[in-house]
């Protein structure tokens, strides 16, 4: 039963299976000590080999042994040591070329983001917390969502339902250590709920990050109507409970582009924008929770503020929707 369980690492290169077995052995009879000792080996030895030598989907790999080290580690009452070697880990992630990353290397990255985000509450490090969230949530929208393009409203990228490897034999090296469960089932609904939770936090940091390169706190807001979006989409059939956890992001969205609007000492495209789509998303929750009268009030604030920006998508959308509820897209407020 041995052999089994710690001799059938005869996929990953012959300079790591040692250590990989005496590792997992370890781990698995309660010395983690020992086991951190073997899995620290195996990790800074994968460092120093040739990228080419784990084949398809190299970094799942590299980053697994990474991700088991650190557990063990956290495991031992290690938390720091095991921040160090996620962070070490999300940074070979990040200096890879977007293009050489496949989609289940891509949610890795953010999986490890967001762990170390989680990681940066709880040690009370709040810039970490933030600069591992951001990032996370930035990469689910470059990577997964594909920001800026056309897609489809009714087609959601495979990235996002699963982080299973493309190749039998990678799923198969990544089995054979056991990674913890977060790593394996990416939610990328969880950073974007943990950013917004960050800010909703008041007082707590300032939204807005020069160094960041956008407006934070607009950011926050588009996300928020993005998660709405993403729960009502989720669901083959909206029940109550769905339509209201869609509609508090919704406004939590909107009332941080209110707020981001009235601080505001000069016009912020973004956050206009951004006052944009979260009216119509709000619109759009209210008609359909059959509120017509707010939803037209809401529709027709969303088409004013699309017509200041000269948001021509946003204009012939919210004019359809005041079509379809009968009420003139000129209807005043």
């Amino acid at each position: 039963m041995e052999y089994e369980l710690y001799g059938m690492l005869t996929l990953w290169p012959k300079e790591l299976r040692t250590d990989l077995r005496g590792g997992l052995k370890a781990r698995d009879k309660g010395d983690l000590a020992l086991s951190e000792q073997f899995l620290r080996r195996a990790w800074d030895a994968s460092k120093t080999l040739p990228i080419e030598v784990f084949k398809e989907e190299p970094y799942l790999k590299t980053s697994g042994i990474a991700v088991l080290l650190a557990s063990v580690l956290e495991a031992n009452g290690k938390s720091e040591k095991a921040y160090d070697i996620y962070s070490e880990s999300l940074a070979l992630l990040q200096r890879a070329e977007e293009e050489e990353l496949s989609g289940p290397e891509k949610l890795r990255a953010i999986a490890i983001s967001y762990k170390l985000g989680e990681m940066a509450a709880e040690m009370d490090r709040v810039e970490d917390e933030e600069r591992h969230l951001v990032w996370a949530v930035e990469a689910i929208l470059k990577s997964v969502f594909r920001l800026g393009e056309q897609t489809d409203s009714n087609h959601v990228p495979e990235a996002v339902i699963t982080s299973v490897p493309r190749e039998p034999s990678t799923q198969t090296m990544l089995s054979e250590l056991s990674l913890p469960a977060w790593v394996t089932k990416t939610d990328v609904a969880a950073p974007l709920e943990a950013l917004g939770t960050f800010y909703a936090q008041a007082g707590r940091v300032e939204y807005s990050r020069p160094r960041l390169g956008f407006d934070i706190k607009s950011l926050g807001a588009q996300l928020m109507a993005n998660l709405s979006e993403l729960i009502i989409r989720s669901q083959t059939k909206v029940n109550e409970e769905t339509l209201h956890q869609a509609e508090a992001w919704a406004l939590q969205g909107l009332q941080i582009t209110m707020q981001a609007k009235e601080k505001s000492s000069s016009i912020n495209p973004t956050c206009e924008l951004a006052f944009a789509v979260a009216l119509f998303n709000v619109a759009a929750l209210r008609r359909m929770a059959g509120d017509n009268d707010e939803a037209k009030r809401l529709f027709t604030l969303s088409l004013k503020q699309s017509r200041s920006i000269g948001l021509q998508s946003g204009i012939e959308h919210a004019e359809k929707a005041l079509q379809e509820l009968g009420a003139p897209a000129d209807a005043k407020t």
